[in-house]
């Protein structure tokens, strides 16, 4: 187990350069959206303001060269200097077109052939010579898995399960039970879990009766949402994530603020309805009807232990029907969902 301090910082947009100038540093991996053959994800924040666009019109001064940037209905002429390549086309869409990108988003450049009268994948190592329109595409997202759970591709996030919401919020001494055995089932099953501490100065450490042997990272937080910089580094460490079962506190602030951020970055969110409440029903009522509305699932911590077995002959099995021998806690969160 890892306890980390919280080191969030907002993300800053680059200085992008106006007209001229060097093009943003590449990174191993072919730089802010990868090359062509393997597109990479743009910065990471929705919010971050884009520079204003760099000159513009049919003019080319100091050698600058007239290019039409298109993006979903827009299309914005502006100019690159001659010989420019991908990682300035790149920088120019950002500038232009920034606060309107998801940035959790794959996308691809491409340039208007006039030869094809459409437009084709940029061309590797294409360099700006000559007036141009070329288009930022995103790639389309994976289909749903339709809810499907394996431990291989599943973590576990217990949020903000703290001493000092014990006596506010609703229910609190069941959530806690089931939360146990969700955490009983992810160390039988091998499945890494991460636990947030919200603001633990003031609110408490995670309860005792809640066991972290062998969590893959405990973090403390001020943010609501679980979606920190230490937590992406933590999900980056793991191979093939693709869905998070999420359990805590409070449903309608950190819990739905965690599984939205989730969403947008492609990952599949399992809320346990019976592991977590609120300190009003209402607001918990209404944020898991909200969340299911967005296509993320609301569903109960033995169906998502038994979906993980799949299976009587899982050698795994006897052991997670221990679990769930003794049903969950059948309190007033069954007519709240």
């Amino acid at each position: 187990m890892v306890r980390r301090r919280s080191g969030s910082r907002d993300w800053e947009p680059p200085a992008w350069p106006r007209g001229g100038g060097a093009s943003r540093r590449s990174n191993s991996s072919g730089g802010a959206l990868g090359r062509r053959e393997a597109p990479e994800r743009l910065p990471v924040n929705m919010a971050a303001a884009a520079a204003s666009p760099a000159g513009g019109g049919s003019c080319c001064p100091g050698g600058s060269v007239p290019v039409l940037f298109c993006f979903s209905v827009f299309a914005r002429p502006s100019t690159v200097p001659h010989g420019a390549g991908y990682e300035l086309l790149i920088q120019k869409f950002l500038s232009l077109y920034g606060d309107q990108l998801d940035m959790h988003r794959k996308f691809v450049v491409q340039l208007f052939a006039e030869e094809w009268s459409q437009y084709i994948d940029l061309p590797k190592g294409f360099q700006v010579s000559e007036r141009c329109k070329v288009r930022l595409v995103p790639l389309q997202i994976q289909l749903t898995t339709l809810g499907n759970l394996t431990p291989s591709s599943t973590v576990f996030f217990c949020c903000d399960m703290q001493e000092r919401f014990r006596p506010a919020i609703k229910y609190f001494g069941d959530i806690i039970s089931v939360g146990q055995r969700l955490l009983q089932g992810a160390r039988i099953l091998g499945i890494p879990v991460i636990v947030t501490e919200q603001y633990p100065k003031g609110l408490g450490s995670t309860v005792q009766e809640i066991d972290l042997t062998g969590v893959k990272l405990v973090l403390p937080k001020t943010k609501f949402s679980m979606v920190l910089p230490e937590v992406e580094a933590a999900l980056a460490e793991i191979p093939g994530v693709r869905s998070v079962v999420l359990f805590g506190v409070e449903t309608h602030v950190c819990i739905q603020q965690t599984a939205l951020e989730l969403v947008g970055r492609g990952i599949e969110v399992h809320i346990v309805a019976d592991a977590t409440s609120s300190r009003s029903m209402m607001d918990r009522m209404f944020a898991l009807e909200r969340l299911a509305r967005t296509g993320i699932i609301v569903t109960t911590s033995e169906a998502i232990l038994l979906q993980l077995v799949a299976d009587k002959d899982h050698p795994k099995f006897k052991e997670i029907q221990n679990i769930i021998k003794a049903s969950a806690p059948e309190s007033g969160l069954l007519s709240k969902v």
